[in-house]
């Protein structure tokens, strides 16, 4: 699952998964399938009136419109998916991982002709694998991505120290921080002590006291571990 970095409203990246390719094209047989079952229905429908074949080709088009605009209606009226997306917990969303707009659906819904109908989605493929940010030709002109909403791992999972019964915090405005923005400064903090690379670690603590407002003599290596051992404290407090 690959993954692209968004600011924060702390100017803090954190990482925003994109949909894998395999759950993006099980969606999309999952669609295809919901389509060809509304087809053979309309078919049979229609048949069945026994209509003047001179009208049917009206009826057909009016029948069939709501297949036409199948991925437009359901993105727009289902705030970024259709049945098979939802059922693959997944959404269109903006780069910055803001909800898109008609305008975004309606660039991706028209470009499907050429990234999936007239290339049997050859070229959706194509460019989902080389551009990165899981995105096809629609989505790059709409500015758009598919993300997964698949359950992550829990904060309590991989963020939590573990912390002596009496230990005491020294920093309460380590609480400023969401969740997915401590994750990546734990993240980025074990990594560099791991490597020995200090000027992350410098650069850490130095956005964190910005953020925070923390006045601190402490070494950097010292006050990041103690922030993310205070939010742990926190956290656990909930």
């Amino acid at each position: 699952m690959e993954q692209f970095q968004i600011e924060t409203a702390q100017n803090i990246s954190i990482d925003q998964n994109t949909a894998h390719l395999g759950d993006r094209m099980l969606a999309f047989l999952i669609d295809t399938l919901i389509l060809v079952i509304y087809y053979v229905l309309m078919i049979w429908f229609l048949l069945a009136l026994d209509v003047d074949p001179g009208d049917q080709w009206a009826m057909y088009m009016l029948i069939g419109l709501p297949a036409f605009l199948y991925y437009l209606l359901l993105e727009t009226f289902m705030d970024g998916k259709t049945i098979g997306k939802s059922f693959m917990k997944l959404r269109v969303v903006k780069l910055d991982g803001t909800k898109a707009g008609f305008s975004s659906y309606f660039v991706r819904w028209i470009l499907r002709i050429i990234d999936v109908s007239i290339s049997s989605g050859g070229i959706a493929v194509f460019t989902i694998l080389i551009r990165g940010k899981g995105q096809r030709v629609g989505d790059i002109a709409a500015g758009t991505t598919v993300i997964s909403e698949k359950k992550r791992i829990f904060l309590k999972d991989t963020l939590l120290r573990e912390l002596p019964e009496d230990y005491s915090p020294k920093f309460p405005q380590v609480t400023v921080f969401k969740d997915k923005e401590m994750q990546t400064i734990k993240n980025l903090y074990d990594s560099a002590k791991r490597n020995g690379n200090h000027n992350v670690v410098v650069s850490l603590s130095n956005r964190i006291k910005k953020v925070t407002e923390i006045t601190t003599d402490l070494q950097p290596i010292e006050f990041v571990a103690i922030v993310i051992k205070d939010y742990s404290y926190y956290t656990q407090q909930l």
